[in-house]
Formats: C-alpha cells, sequence, structure tokens
C-alpha cells in the first residue's frame, strides 16, 4: 500500500472540536443542555424563519455532523460498502482537495489525462504538485483516459498519485471494472489512485461488484451532485480503507457539510425511487440527443455520464459554436485545454432536446 506523508503518521494531527453529535455517540448518551456551544443558538432568525419556514431554521443553528453517520449508513446499505469504508465531505471537489492533501507534499508529481476534469490539476497545482499530463487515446469517435500511458508516466516519472475519471469528464468515456483494476496493478507500489466516479451512477452497470470494493491503494470519489440533484448543497463520499479514511479525517475541514446539507441528503437518500427515475429519464433523454446529433454528421462520443461530447472538425469551430451559443444565451461547455479545444459538451437535460434550441450547432453540423 502507499505510504502517507511523515507528517500525518504516528499521532499527527486531531480534530479539536468533533462536536455534539460525535461527543453523543462516544457518551451513549444525548447532551441536551449546550452550555459550552459558541453557535447562534438564542438567535431569533426571524427573516430566515420569515422567508424559509422553521423546519429549515433548525438546521441554521448548529454545526452538523462531523461523521455524517446519518447519510453513511444509507450509503452503506444502498451502496453495498462497508460503513467504516465511507466518508463524507463537501462534494467531489472537496475530496479532491482532500485526497491530495492527505497523500501529496509540494513537490511530488502526480500523473492525469491532459483535458480530463480541470479542477484536479488546479488543486494539484494549489498542494504544490508537479503535474504530468499524457494524451487521451482519440479517434474519430473515440476520447479515452490511455490507461497504459498513465500507467508508463507513473512509473517514469515516480509519480505519487494517479487521477483518473471513470467515466471520464469531458469525454464521457467508461473503462471496464478490469481495466480500471490492471491499472491499480500496473502502478508502482507506492502510488495512490485517486478514482473519480462522480457519473458513476449514470453507468448501464452502477451495482457490480467491484463497484461496492474498497481497493489497496485506491480513494474512490462519488458525488451526490449529478444523480441526486444536490449540487448546490455540496455533499459527497469517499470509499477507501478505513486507515486511509482515518489520515483524510486528520487534514479534513471538521464541517464542511452543512446540518441541512445532511438533512436534505437523508431525505434524498430515503426515496431511492426518485433517484431511480431520474437516472432512467437521463438516459432517454441522452439516448435521443445522441441520435439527433449523429443525424446531422456529428461525432458523437459514447458516454457513460449525464452528458454527451462531440468532436468538432477543429478547435476554431468548436470556439465559434461554442461563443455563438452562448451569446444567444445557450451555455454548454467547451473544455479550457487545449487539446480538447475541438470538443463540446452538451448536458442532456429536455432543454437541450427543445427544438430550436442547439440550432446554431446543428447548422455548423450540416455545412461542415
Amino acid at each position: 500500500m502507499p505510504r502517507f506523508p511523515d507528517h500525518l503518521t504516528g499521532d499527527g494531527p486531531t480534530n479539536p472540536f468533533p462536536g455534539i453529535r460525535v461527543l453523543e455517540r462516544r457518551l451513549g448518551r444525548e447532551i441536551p443542555h449546550r452550555l459550552g456551544s459558541n453557535e447562534g443558538l438564542d438567535m431569533p432568525h426571524r427573516a430566515l424563519r420569515a422567508h424559509f419556514g422553521d423546519a429549515m431554521v433548525e438546521h441554521a443553528y448548529c454545526y452538523g455532523d462531523s461523521e455524517a453517520l446519518g447519510v453513511r449508513q444509507r450509503l452503506a446499505e444502498q451502496q453495498g460498502v462497508l460503513l467504516e469504508a465511507l466518508l463524507v465531505d463537501a462534494g467531489a471537489d472537496s475530496l479532491i482537495a482532500l485526497a491530495l492533501r492527505t497523500v501529496a507534499e509540494p513537490g511530488i508529481t502526480v500523473v492525469a489525462t491532459a483535458g480530463t476534469y480541470p479542477t484536479f490539476g488546479y488543486f494539484a497545482r494549489g498542494q504544490g504538485c508537479r503535474l504530468v499530463e499524457v494524451a487521451y487515446d482519440e479517434s474519430p469517435g473515440r476520447l479515452a483516459p490511455d490507461l497504459e500511458a498513465l500507467a508508463g508516466a507513473a512509473r517514469e516519472t515516480q509519480a505519487r498519485l494517479v487521477y483518473l475519471a471513470n467515466p471520464d469528464n469531458p469525454s464521457g468515456h467508461l473503462h471496464g471494472d478490469d481495466a480500471v483494476r490492471r491499472l491499480r496493478e500496473a502502478l508502482p507500489g507506492d502510488c495512490w489512485l485517486l478514482l473519480d466516479e462522480a457519473y458513476h451512477d449514470f453507468r448501464e452497470d452502477p451495482d457490480t461488484p467491484f463497484a461496492r470494493e474498497v481497493l489497496s491503494g485506491v480513494i474512490r470519489l462519488r458525488t451526490l451532485s449529478k444523480a441526486h440533484g444536490l449540487a448546490g448543497l455540496r455533499i459527497g463520499y469517499a470509499i477507501a480503507e478505513p486507515e486511509t479514511l482515518a489520515m483524510m479525517m486528520k487534514v479534513r475541514i471538521h464541517y464542511a457539510v452543512s446540518t441541512l446539507t445532511l438533512a436534505a441528503a437523508e431525505v434524498v437518500l430515503d426515496h431511492p425511487d426518485e433517484t431511480r427515475e431520474h437516472i432512467a429519464a437521463v438516459h432517454r433523454r441522452r439516448a435521443r440527443l445522441a441520435e439527433h446529433l449523429r443525424g446531422l454528421g456529428a461525432e458523437v462520443l459514447p458516454s457513460a455520464t449525464n452528458f454527451i461530447g462531440v468532436q468538432m472538425q477543429s478547435a476554431e469551430l468548436a470556439e465559434r459554436v461554442n461563443r455563438e451559443l452562448l451569446e444567444a444565451g445557450r451555455l454548454i461547455a467547451r473544455p479550457a485545454h487545449p487539446r480538447l479545444g475541438h470538443v463540446l459538451r452538451i448536458t442532456a437535460v429536455e432543454d437541450a432536446l427543445v427544438p430550436g434550441r442547439l440550432a446554431i450547432l446543428e447548422e455548423a453540423l450540416r455545412q461542415a
């Protein structure tokens, strides 16, 4: 298993403020009188009550459960993952930063695909890491992270961590479970795999046995922003070995996830049929959108996410289409990385299927 930085081993830092929920669990009883808390417990919140109602205001007073036990219990039951292998934090982005804080020191090398989810590179550079990027495996109708190239770069540079988004953002490509397992086996023994599975729920096969595995040397990241529709509340979770999560807890912001967010997540997780209905609708819209654009001659990339990627003939054409759509009040996505300037990403929402909504793109495809 890869090692942790020296400053986290041994006693290391500990959370000085575990919070009342954690203290109650440790004591095995309720603490009814909060006489040592500095939250605004006596704040009347008349304005909040008038605007949002009493139920919301009750979540505004106190810090949340720093261990997010209620959310983890629901995830463990629904995902089939061990409770002790789950850590909840403020979305997949926060978890990327947390993983880097846990395993990477300034100056170490990390490896990613050039043009993949750019927030990873943003946080890696902010951590003082040296970012090495390898090219996508690309051909007409294919844009896939090159797993052999990632492993090769990790070995050549003695990298401490490799980042893989699977399904990928922005291409939508999905590597099968066996391919991901082979990637982990091909990495140096002291190299971590940060496996970003933010779009995992949109796979056709999200419930494989591999999806429930806790893998040595791997930190898996998932989110409730996409399939569960909670992007604005910021909540996601990591799956990793308990000793890895214990290290992550040493450098985690204690109350990054609010009481309101935890409560909302529990409600959504208690109604999984609504989430499944949403995912099924996304699958249908994704297929319709892809079929429509392919009918106009577009190179539509296979997708296991809630969006589709389109390979345009040139970066110049993609830039023009993206700019003209934005000027018309229609926001799609064009990756900022120069190697993917020819790619456009369109989310499979109902609005994208409204006749004429993508007329600027449709006309460009007809003229190509």
